[in-house]
Order: C-alpha cells, then structure tokens, then sequence
C-alpha cells in the first residue's frame, strides 16, 4: 500500500504552537525557591518568565522538558512531573500557543551557577515572586498545589534537600510547603517513627556550637515501609 504524501495528508488544518514551560522549585535550608529568567524575545521581551520551549518535532513533551532542564541546570534525574495543558485561546498575544507545562524540584546546592546566568535566570522566594508574562503566575499556583498535595503523602521533599540534612532542615521546608508553623517535638517524632531516614554521625553546626545531626533519605526502607502498608503522612 502506498503511503499518502505527508504534504497532503493533513492538508487545510490550521498550525498551532506548542511550548513546555517548566515550574522549578528549589530550596535553600531555609526558604522555598523558585527559578525565573528574564524572556529574551518579543512580545514581552525582558519581563519575568517561567523557562520554556517551543517543542520541536524530534521530541516527546517530556524529553523536550528533560532537555529545558538539562540545559539550564546542568543535572540530569531531576524530579519532574507533567502538571496540565493550558489552552486558551488568547493566552499568548503573539500567536496560537498551547503550553504544557512541568514542574521540578532541584536541589540548589548540585545546580550550576554558569547556567543560570547564560539564561538570566535568578531564584526568587516564593513569597516574593515577581509579576510574570502571560498565564504563568497561574502554572506556579497550580504547580505549588500539586507539589503540597504530593508532599503530604510521598516522600518528594527530600529531592529539595541536599543529601545530607538535619531534622530541623527538613521540618523548615514542609513548613515553607504547607506554609504554616509545625510543632518540633511532635514533627521530629513523626518523622523518626517512620525509620526511613539513616543517621550518619556526622553533624551540623552552622547554627550552634553543640550542631544538629545530619540524615539521608534512605530509599530502601522506605520502600520496605510502604511495602508493610504503612502511610507516608507528614
């Protein structure tokens, strides 16, 4: 059977853009962070912008997403996850663009400063971000919802620490997440109970002389925990 000419195939249908935009959250002991570069084209050229891409035809949305990120923080393996479409009609004055966006978690400390200055990028509290273009300023509330829905009951936090961290550490960043106040004896219990974390010995001692112990996230007991039927509920 002869295969129909490409040309003719879809011939008559309008061409829309599509883009990934990418949400990257990081976090630096102490606030939660999030990843902005000043948008190098027209329309809106200068202003604060999510980091994105116009897809191009060899690439999947996700491999395209991988290579945004790839190519701005020098780090492969990051946590990513799809988040949704947005598609309205007059969301980018430029042209027809459905975006897709992603969002991902860094860790501040692996990520290479040459990148984000090759792509004017700065990390910006999160309670003190910027005005951004278009409808991004909607992809970071959407991406924050879904990063405390997911924080609450998987384990995804401790891709925003450094390998080593302390109890205390952790706890300031579920409280930057869920954005409230956690009590410390009741967090550090809860925390230990669940036997997913291992105790190195060493300790840190940047805010006092006696220091706090540093932990790592131990995968392996973590899976045999949830393997017992046991619930990851911070």
């Amino acid at each position: 059977m002869n295969l129909l000419d490409s040309s003719l195939i879809y011939k008559g249908q309008e061409k829309i853009l599509v883009a990934v935009d990418c949400i990257i959250f990081g976090f630096d002991s102490e606030k939660l962070k999030l990843l902005l570069f000043r948008r190098k084209v027209e329309p809106l050229k200068g202003e604060w912008s999510l980091v994105g891409a116009f897809i191009k035809n060899n690439l999947s949305l996700n491999n395209a997403a991988k290579q945004i990120l790839l190519e701005l923080s020098g780090l492969e393996n990051n946590y990513l996850q799809e988040l949704q479409t947005y598609s309205k009609v007059d969301r980018d004055p430029g042209e027809r663009v459905i975006s897709v966006a992603f969002f991902s978690l860094i860790r501040i400390s692996d990520f290479e400063l040459k990148s984000v200055e090759k792509y004017d990028a700065h990390w910006f509290d999160f309670d003190d971000i910027p005005d951004l273009i278009l409808d991004h300023r909607q992809m970071v509330d959407d991406a924050f919802k879904r990063l405390r829905a997911k924080a609450s009951h998987q384990p995804i936090g401790f891709e925003l620490l450094p390998e080593k961290f302390t109890i205390p550490q952790l706890q300031t960043l579920y409280e930057c997440v869920y954005q409230r106040k956690l009590d410390d004896r009741n967090f550090r219990k809860k925390i230990l109970s669940f036997d997913i974390l291992t105790k190195t010995g060493e300790k840190d001692k940047s805010s006092s002389k006696k220091g706090a112990f540093l932990y790592m996230f131990n995968k392996d007991k973590f899976d045999a925990f949830i393997a017992k039927g046991s619930n990851f509920e911070l």
